[in-house]
């Protein structure tokens, strides 16, 4: 493997690198875990096709190489930068350009018609307050990636400790990868219930006012209101929840990139305001429970995925359960009335034949 890493890359390349990486991030990972099945991968690699080697060789000279040729703050902060540029602000400034561009279209692929369009007469019309969220939300994208650059400059500057993320040139193990971003999610989803509730909408906690000035202020969401809020409020609403668990657990940063790339992707899509998602079964409940919280003034749905708020019984409307159930049978729906159209087509052109 020295061969790989024997030439130390020019500046160009470098920059080539550091763009590419949050695309070879998901591409490469992506396709060898596709292209065979699971099990002999996690339990016979040996019987591996030649493409999934060569991806897998592939990443890991460009991770190498990137890790070598950098500091580890500098891949840090541009990959988690890249991360969420690539899966949250471009797919929320489409989102919205789509919006803006065909409303009648969008309006019927909004949950709540034309209300809920950014750039609708209810919101203000073109001249409305959609730039500011949008400004506002890139902002605090920013100033979280800000943030978690300063933990890492404490550990590692100030009090001389390993750095916060595990960043070494090996890979970690597809089952490590798993168990981390099961565990990662879940506790995020504990923290954002009881930092949501008890500091952001709790009668006594001074940081409530903030956050029911910014964000509350928007009853219909989409995609860049999912961080659009005081700067105070987002770090405990957003930032936290998202990198406390990270930090507990020490992710690999490959790891922690590809928690942070479903984390931006849910927001983008749970605050899309859209009824057509490309998961109902999951993105559709979330999105219904992040609409109801803002509609209902803060008084439920304190969680992102809804499981502790079923739990801790603060659920509003169907709880986590009754939404499930009905989703699935909706989805057994659709899938037979297709069924039913595809039959029909046959038998009419088997018809038309004879």
């Amino acid at each position: 493997m020295n061969i790989f890493l024997s030439a130390q890359p020019s500046l160009l390349e470098r920059a080539w690198l550091a763009i590419r990486y949050p695309y070879d991030l998901v591409r490469n990972p992506l396709n060898a875990l596709l292209s065979i099945p699971a099990l002999s991968f996690l339990l016979i690699p040996t019987f591996s096709s030649y493409s999934t080697s060569f991806n897998l060789l592939f990443f890991y000279v460009t991770w190498s190489t990137l890790i070598l040729s950098n500091s580890p703050l500098k891949v840090e902060v541009l990959g988690s930068l890249g991360i969420r540029v690539l899966f949250y602000l471009l797919p929320a400034t489409a989102f919205l350009a789509f919006d803006g561009a065909t409303p009648t279209l969008a309006a019927k692929a909004k949950e709540h018609g034309e209300s809920a369009l950014p750039m609708g007469e209810e919101q203000g019309g073109r001249k409305g307050r959609w730039w500011r969220t949008a400004l506002v939300s890139t902002g605090n994208v920013l100033l979280g990636i800000a943030l978690q650059s300063c933990v890492e400059l404490v550990f590692t500057k100030l009090l001389h400790f390993r750095s916060a993320l595990k960043i070494t040139t090996s890979l970690p193990m597809p089952w490590a990868i798993a168990i981390d971003l099961i565990r990662g999610l879940f506790l995020r989803e504990i923290f954002s219930y009881v930092l949501h509730r008890y500091l952001l909408h709790h009668p006594d906690s001074p940081l409530t006012s903030y956050h029911t000035r910014w964000q509350h202020t928007i009853t219909a969401p989409y995609a860049f209101v999912a961080n659009y809020d005081h700067p105070l409020a987002y770090i405990v609403h957003v930032f936290l929840p998202t990198y406390l668990p990270a930090l507990l657990f020490r992710f690999h940063l490959l790891t922690y990139h590809m928690y942070l790339a479903i984390v931006s992707l849910e927001e983008t899509f749970a605050y899309s305001g859209y009824n057509v998602l490309p998961s109902g079964l999951i993105l559709g409940g979330i999105a219904r429970r992040q609409e109801r919280h803002l509609m209902g003034e803060g008084k439920g749905n304190y969680s992102c995925l809804g499981i502790v708020d079923f739990v801790a019984g603060t659920s509003l409307g169907e709880d986590l359960m009754e939404e499930i159930t009905e989703e699935a049978e909706n989805n057994h729906v659709q899938e037979r009335l297709k069924g039913r159209v595809k039959r029909g087509g046959r038998k009419a052109k088997s018809r038309s034949r004879s």
